[in-house]
């Protein structure tokens, strides 16, 4: 049965961009953004993002993770390298993330490389994990088939008792992911969907700033 969505409609009246207000790097403006998403105390998790990868089907997949830090190199998160995104990424790095804070009526688009961080990387931020989060990773082969719900609480429930006095290991499998960035795109919502688009282009070693039609 078909149903209609024509009457979801909203008007964007909530902010502006221009190529005068903006940094001249991406990485300040996301931090401005990002900060001012995270003030007005509208949103959950500001570091929501979806990441969107080619699986090795050749399909496209995005799935919803969490940012953990982000600096001049690019956007850092964390996951089980033999995941379906990990996979993923391994045959094919070229990857976008993208956050949405409709709050705000703000989107923000990035395309870049991504790379694993360093064991040294992973392990410390592995570590800073609260210990149910340490013990999941080793319980969960993430991606791969399981029999059921009981099987995974199970094994979590040994593993508990197992490191009740003792360390977690990091898996080996498991880490960081960086993505460096090729193109940031910052997206408000305006009126009549005349959406202000300011791009960023990496250009070698320079960011080109354009405005993009809406």
């Amino acid at each position: 049965m078909a149903e209609k969505l024509h009457d979801y409609r909203k008007s964007y009246e909530k902010g502006e961009l221009s190529r005068n207000s903006v940094a001249e790097n991406p990485m300040q403006q996301f931090r401005k953004w990002f900060y001012e998403v995270q003030d007005s105390g509208s949103v959950d998790e500001v570091n929501a993002m979806t990441v969107n990868t080619i699986g090795t089907d050749g399909f496209p997949k995005g799935r919803v993770v969490l940012l953990k830090k982000y600096d001049e190199y690019g956007f850092y998160f964390y996951t089980n390298y033999e995941s379906e995104k990990g996979k993923a990424i391994a045959n094919n790095n070229k990857v976008s993330l993208s956050f949405f804070w409709p709050n705000m009526e703000r989107q923000i688009i990035i395309k870049g490389t991504a790379e694993k961080t360093s064991k040294a990387d992973s392990t410390n931020y592995f570590h800073s994990r609260p210990k149910g989060s340490q013990l999941g990773a080793l319980v969960s082969h993430q991606s791969e088939v399981v029999e059921s719900r009981e099987f995974l609480e199970k094994n979590l429930a040994e593993l508990e008792e197992k490191y009740q006095k003792e360390e977690v290991p990091k898996p080996d499998d498991w880490g960081g992911i960086l993505v460096k960035p090729i193109s940031i795109e910052f997206w408000q919502g305006r009126p009549n969907r005349l959406h202000d688009r300011i791009r960023y282009r990496l250009e070698g070693n320079d960011w080109v700033i354009e405005r993009l039609a809406p």
